[in-house]
């Protein structure tokens, strides 16, 4: 069992967890494996650059092969000259690629594991739900001493939340539905909803072999 931080009625109070549901121990590797995947996914993969036939210049040669004293020489465009093109330059490629399903639910599950047993977790509500009010929002992340780093769950989408909480650095809001691995650990607590923690704890009730 682990404690963590829960936000209701204007205080904090603590609340035991079974961290078991999540796992017994940190597989770094599987994490390492989940976290490149998607840090991958999400590259552009738009970097480009000329090679000789793209850059701009004449094909004649330059002086006579032999007899000159200097060094054999072709055109301007050759790799060696300045503005000449380059050799195997960078081209637009798609790095996506994906882990199976199985072994990215087991890095997300290991994730949060690491968050509960290091005592990064909170539980809060009271979040605004009619109106963004970012000062109301930051408010209760203040309260929780987790309010410079963290990534707020909710169980459905919340526009209201999302916009309390856009401006300030390094807080994120995130659907649970939409949690991986990587957004776990990108931020240094975990802030869930008591609609979204019950839902977590209903998707891992049962442990996987």
């Amino acid at each position: 069992m682990v404690e963590v931080k829960v936000f209701q009625g204007g205080s904090v109070a603590t609340k035991d967890v079974d961290a078991g549901a999540f796992g017994t121990k940190v597989l770094g590797r599987t994490l390492k494996d989940a976290v490149v995947m998607y840090e991958d996914n999400l590259r552009q993969g738009t970097v480009k650059a000329k090679t000789r036939s793209m850059v701009r210049g004449g094909n004649k040669k330059l002086w006579p092969q032999k007899h000159t004293g200097r060094a054999r020489m072709g055109t301007t465009k050759s790799p060696i000259w300045r503005g000449g093109g380059r050799i195997h330059p960078p081209a637009p490629r798609d790095h996506a690629y994906h882990m199976p399903k199985k072994a990215r639910r087991v890095a997300l599950r290991n994730a949060l594991f690491t968050k509960f047993r290091d005592g990064e977790v909170a539980i809060a509500e009271g979040f605004p739900t009619d109106t963004p009010n970012t000062k109301s929002a930051f408010a209760i992340l203040s309260q929780l001493g987790m309010s410079k780093s963290a990534t707020v769950v909710t169980d459905v989408k919340d526009d209201t939340l999302y916009k309390s909480l856009r401006n300030i650095p390094l807080i994120d809001v995130a659907k649970l539905d939409d949690l991986n691995a990587r957004q776990v650990l990108l931020r240094r607590y975990l802030i869930l909803t008591p609609a979204a923690f019950e839902s977590l704890e209903k998707r891992f009730a049962k442990k996987e072999s």
